[in-house]
This record gives C-alpha cells, sequence and structure tokens, in this order.
C-alpha cells in the first residue's frame, strides 16, 4: 500500500510541476483565503488585547458616566460620535457628594477639543482636555514638572495649562514650558506643569494634550454648558456595583427621571466597558473571517475546474491506465492526491504568509506605541490548514469521480 501512495504522489508531484503555472494560479485563491483569515484572527485577538490593556491600565475601580441612555449590551449614542448635551458640572459635583454615593472618593469632570497651540514662532496642532483638579487622583497620574491646577484655578476660568509630555518635547524642544506663555485659539495662557509621561488610556494619547481647569476650556475655547463624559472613582472594586446604583440614583433625582426607560445618560464600569469592546471586536472579526472566506471558495471552485480541465487532458492517460489493470478507486485517489497536495500547498503557504503579515502588523503597531500583543495561536494555524485541505477535499471529489467513471474504451479512442 505504501509503495503505491509513494507513486502516486510522484506522479501527482510531476503532473504537477509539469503545468506550474497553471498549478500555481490554482493555489494562489486559497493562499489568499488562508492569509486573510490567518491576518483576521490575529489582528482581531491583537485588537482585543489592546483593549483589554487600555481599560485595565486606568484601574479596576472606575465608573464612567456619558450622556445619552444606552442598551446594557450596548455602546451609549455620545460613544458613536452624537453630541448628547445631558450631562452638566452639577452632576459631577453632586457624585462626589459621600450623601448621594458614600463609595466615590473622586469624581472628574470632562470636555474635550482640539486646536493650534503656539509659542513664539512654533505652533503644533494638538488636543485639549478639560478637565477638574481631580483627574489626578481619579487618573492615577503625576505631574512630573510643576503642578496641576486647583479646585479655584478650576472653577474661576484661570488661563493657566499642564502640558502632555510630548507637547512639552515638541513645542519647547527641551527647554523649561513651566512659566511661559502659549497661545490656544488665539487665547493666552501660563504653563504652569508638564505631566509625566503616560501614553495612552482609553485610546487617547494622554501624552499629546494640553490640561486646562474645567471651566477655562468650556467656557472660553469651546462656548460649551454641558459635560462630555464623567468619571468617578470608587474606593473598592467590591463596591462597584451598589456605587454604580448611587449613580444612577443620583442623576435620575438631579434630571427628574422617574422611568429607568427615560435614562438620559449611561453608567458603566470598566468590566461592562471591556464586555461591551469585545464584543464589538469579536462580531467585526468573525464578520471579517466570513467575507475572507468568500476567497476559500472562489479558491475552492478554482481548483474544481482545474482538475475537470486536468481530467479531459488525461482521457487517453485515465483509459491506459484501466486497460492494465487500474481500479476505479486508483483513478480516484490520483485525483484527489492532486487536489489534496495543491489545497495542502495553498494552506502552508497561506499560513506562512498571513502569520509573516501578523508579525509586521504587531511590530508597526508597538511602535507606535501601542501595547498590541502578537497572538498567533497553534489551534487557529492548523484550523486554517485543515479548512484549505477541505476545500481541496470537497471541491475535488466531483472532476476524480469523473476520471474514475470512465469507460477506457472509450477513453483510449478519445481524441
Amino acid at each position: 500500500m505504501i509503495p503505491i501512495f509513494w507513486e502516486s504522489l510522484k506522479n501527482t508531484v510531476k503532473n504537477l510541476r509539469a503545468h506550474k503555472l497553471r498549478s500555481f494560479l490554482t493555489v494562489l485563491g486559497l493562499i489568499i483565503g488562508i492569509s486573510a483569515v490567518v491576518v483576521i484572527l490575529a489582528v482581531g485577538a491583537g485588537a482585543q488585547s489592546l483593549i483589554t490593556n487600555q481599560i485595565t491600565s486606568t484601574g479596576s475601580n472606575l465608573i464612567g458616566i456619558l450622556p445619552g441612555a444606552a442598551d446594557e449590551n450596548g455602546p451609549p449614542a455620545s460613544a458613536l460620535g452624537i453630541m448628547v448635551t445631558t450631562l452638566k458640572y452639577e452632576d459631577a459635583v453632586a457624585l462626589n457628594d459621600k450623601k448621594n454615593a458614600p463609595h466615590i472618593v473622586e469624581v472628574a469632570a470632562y470636555v474635550r477639543g482640539s486646536a493650534t497651540v503656539k509659542w513664539q514662532n512654533r505652533d503644533l496642532i494638538t488636543n485639549f482636555t478639560g478637565t477638574t483638579a481631580s483627574y489626578i487622583n481619579v487618573e492615577e497620574t503625576e505631574v512630573l514638572v510643576g503642578r496641576f491646577f486647583d479646585q479655584a484655578e478650576e472653577k474661576g476660568i484661570s488661563r493657566v495649562a499642564v502640558l502632555g509630555s510630548s507637547v512639552a518635547e515638541d513645542l519647547f524642544d527641551g527647554q523649561d514650558p513651566v512659566g511661559q506663555e502659549v497661545k490656544i485659539r488665539k487665547e493666552t495662557f501660563k504653563v504652569i506643569g508638564v505631566m509625566k509621561e503616560r501614553g495612552s488610556s482609553f485610546f487617547v494619547n494622554q501624552d499629546d494634550q494640553v490640561f486646562l481647569p474645567f471651566k477655562t476650556a468650556q467656557k472660553i475655547l469651546l462656548g460649551i454648558d454641558h459635560v462630555s463624559f464623567i468619571r468617578a472613582k470608587v474606593d473598592d472594586p467590591e463596591n462597584m456595583s451598589s456605587s454604580v446604583e448611587d449613580v444612577k440614583i443620583t442623576l435620575r433625582e438631579r434630571h427628574e427621571i422617574d422611568q429607568v426607560e427615560d435614562d438620559d445618560f449611561s453608567v458603566r464600569n470598566t468590566q461592562q466597558a471591556m464586555e461591551v469592546l469585545l464584543q464589538v471586536t469579536n462580531a467585526l472579526k468573525f464578520f471579517l473571517v466570513a467575507i475572507a472566506a468568500i476567497a476559500l471558495l472562489v479558491g475552492g471552485i478554482g481548483i474544481m475546474n482545474i482538475m475537470l480541465v486536468a481530467v479531459n487532458e488525461r482521457i487517453r492517460e485515465v483509459g491506459l491506465r484501466k486497460a492494465v489493470g487500474a481500479k476505479n478507486f486508483n483513478i480516484l485517489s490520483q485525483f484527489l492526491l492532486e487536489t489534496m497536495v495543491v489545497s495542502l500547498a495553498g494552506g502552508i503557504l497561506g499560513v506562512l504568509i498571513g502569520s509573516s503579515i501578523a508579525v509586521i502588523i504587531a511590530l508597526g503597531a508597538r511602535l507606535l506605541g501601542y501595547n498590541w500583543a502578537l497572538v498567533i495561536s497553534p489551534g487557529s494555524l492548523f484550523l486554517s490548514t485543515g479548512f484549505s485541505i477541505a476545500i481541496g477535499l470537497i471541491f475535488g471529489l466531483y472532476p476524480a469521480f469523473k476520471a474514475a467513471k470512465l469507460n477506457p474504451i472509450s477513453a483510449l479512442r478519445y481524441e
């Protein structure tokens, strides 16, 4: 049995080498499909690791309050880019009251925008965040040089600014920015501090930021009276559930909401945020895998077409083999073996190319400063290769059966 198999394998390789270009084009569809599946699975896993790292880096004891209602398992409208103005600065103040939420230790309110920051003859397009003095404690970060603004400056529309580390470096090029004056949207601000390098948090580069007192950013630069979002820090993760309920009750009372379905805000803790984002990325990942599977289907159809052509080209050969004693099974196995070899080659090449692309993407993401994990599981590689072989087997059966059923006399007379 083994000598027969090796003889069939040698014939298979010989036949494929005799038509190199056709063999390559046959396998190309599978290579593209398998590569796409491997890349999508690896990139999806890497993106999920990025999400997990981004959220866990902020701590497990944060509650996020966003304007606009949302389903428990879906994102709020404000997270989709829709402007909702239902949260106010006074809501943050109320949540910081121990009478309303006894386990909340700090609350920070946020508004955001973008602008050109100028110093002397230099300018830099960057983002600014208007926030409260409690930002330092809520985000668990610190000032590297100088100081952060205090509550009096937060409420008094003070024209002071704290620079993110990359903004300070790009704008001042090693000079001490503390005490210098910068212009943001033609308004002059005195730099009082530079933040310690932090990286990205919740997909926002905290180093490429200018931090301003909340009321200053809200009234002078943005001209609004609402809050983009609020974050509350809980004293212990075990008190997270009760604190979430305290937040909801407090905001419903303040907004005069009687029914839960009338909520004009959304409350999420870090675990809920992670679950929602993972659900979204999983759905997107499997949708893209389904799209990539179309390439595999096209590759399978290509294999069937080429094998049908091969059967027609080798009708006399099949007739001769049958005339000297070859059984239907021998003919069937010969053509199936050729199909399987093509499919296996496509699967292996696809896995190698896809893995290489995934590695390049992961390295590129890390060079850009993202905490991106390279995840290429052996299971996904074996699954991709096995799927490739299965495609070849399924689409190779019809041509193989057609060859096996040829009448030897008619085949020998075929021109």
